[in-house]
């Protein structure tokens, strides 16, 4: 090693400061292929469903839930008689709730509480 790779070649830039919900919104918008300050268009209930679809360009993530056995036991029979995977049918039903105003996912939500 000689002397001459000590020498300093160029002075850093500074880094800005940035707040920390920035940084998360910035990474999210990362993760899902946006650009900072854009917002996702909303869609409709069949383009939401086509994006289901595994072979889109939709993206997923990963997530996990703690369930009852008996809901564990009735999505594994939902699955193997209509022969769809567990997850599409959570993301089917998901949305199906989401669409419903909110006196329908109250009353949906309070007859489940049992």
């Amino acid at each position: 090693m000689s002397l001459t790779d000590l020498k300093r070649k160029k002075p850093k830039d500074t880094l800005q400061k940035v707040s920390v919900d920035d940084f998360i919104e910035d990474a999210n918008n990362y993760a899902l292929g946006k650009t900072a300050g854009q917002i996702a268009p909303s869609q409709t209930t069949a383009q939401f469903l086509k994006g289901l679809d595994k072979k889109s360009t939709k993206i997923y993530r990963h997530a996990t839930f703690t369930l009852t056995e008996k809901s564990i036991s009735q999505l594994d029979e939902i699955a193997k008689t209509t022969k769809v995977a567990k997850s599409k049918i959570l993301r089917v039903l998901i949305d199906e709730f989401y669409q419903q105003h909110d006196n329908d996912q109250l009353t949906i939500l309070s007859k489940s509480s049992r």
